[in-house]
């Protein structure tokens, strides 16, 4: 067939005519989520506010995919599959921290024209992001509290609080390949904050000193790479809070940027970091 009866048989418009509504609307329900927008006040920033909160939810929500993915696939000593869901969601925490820009240079008095209507929401209520948390073994019990009205979510909430968070699968990962994590570590109480170990620094020391393309070395890699950006997340969020209403207290009665130093001053998989000071 020529090029020009090729192009004869091609239509010249999409498919315009459903019986119902688009495909594509059956699919990504783009209606519901432009219309999930209810502004509290008449200032125009508001809404950028607000729509960057929900599209930072929606981020939350597809990172804990991609992590709760990784950690299933460890327990089945599928380590490939693993750092390909870490790989992906690397990308995706990039993504989630581009959306502080539409925020990052907000003024006191831009920001002050509608926080009267937050009331006491506070991000740190946000039950996906919880979810990030845990997964990178920052448990609380205490974090449930504000969600106790929420029987689903808070149900959520509970069993991401007991199972293992997704460095205690890597580390017991470790062990099954004959690295020396103690007993301590691998039969913790899962629904505690991790604390880190001298033992398992030494365990990350012996991998990182061996083959750096054996899988469980670019495991490591892999996660070094997601817990460099959630430690930019935090200090992207302290930035721009700062810029905003400087060193008043935070929304929703947290201590505001005090308690967002103190959280940027952590590292996510401690260990990882630790021990590259001994290789």
């Amino acid at each position: 067939m020529s090029h020009e009866a090729h192009e004869t048989n091609e239509p010249e418009t999409p498919h315009l005519d459903f019986a119902g509504t688009t495909p594509y609307e059956d699919y990504v329900k783009a209606d519901v989520l432009t219309h999930l927008q209810h502004t509290l006040s008449d200032d125009p920033g508001e809404m950028v506010f607000l729509v960057t909160t929900q599209v930072m939810e929606l981020w939350f929500t597809v990172v804990v995919h991609e992590w709760e993915t990784a950690a299933h696939a460890l327990r089945e000593d599928r380590v490939p599959v693993a750092i390909d869901a870490l790989k992906r969601s690397v990308l995706e925490l990039e993504a989630l921290n581009a959306s502080w820009k539409p925020l990052g240079r907000l003024t006191p008095a831009q920001f002050n024209s509608y926080r009267s209507a937050l009331g006491e929401g506070s991000g740190f209520q946000s039950a996906m992001y919880r979810r990030m948390e845990f997964l990178l073994g920052e448990k609380s019990a205490s974090m449930l509290v504000p969600h106790r009205g929420a029987p689903r979510v808070h149900a959520e909430l509970e069993k991401a609080l007991h199972e293992p968070s997704l460095y205690d699968e890597v580390l017991r990962l470790l062990a099954r390949r004959g690295y020396a994590i103690p007993a301590s570590v691998l039969q913790r109480d899962v629904s505690q904050r991790y604390e880190p170990s001298d033992e398992v620094e030494a365990a990350w020391t012996a991998v990182y000193s061996g083959d750096p393309g054996d899988e469980v070395a670019r495991l490591g890699e892999a996660l070094t790479d997601v817990a460099e950006l959630v430690w930019r997340w935090r200090n992207d969020h302290l930035v721009a809070t700062r810029r905003a209403m400087g060193s008043k207290a935070g929304t929703g009665g947290s201590a505001g940027v005090a308690w967002l130093e103190k959280r940027a001053r952590k590292n996510v998989f401690p260990e990882l970091w630790t021990a590259r000071s001994h290789v």
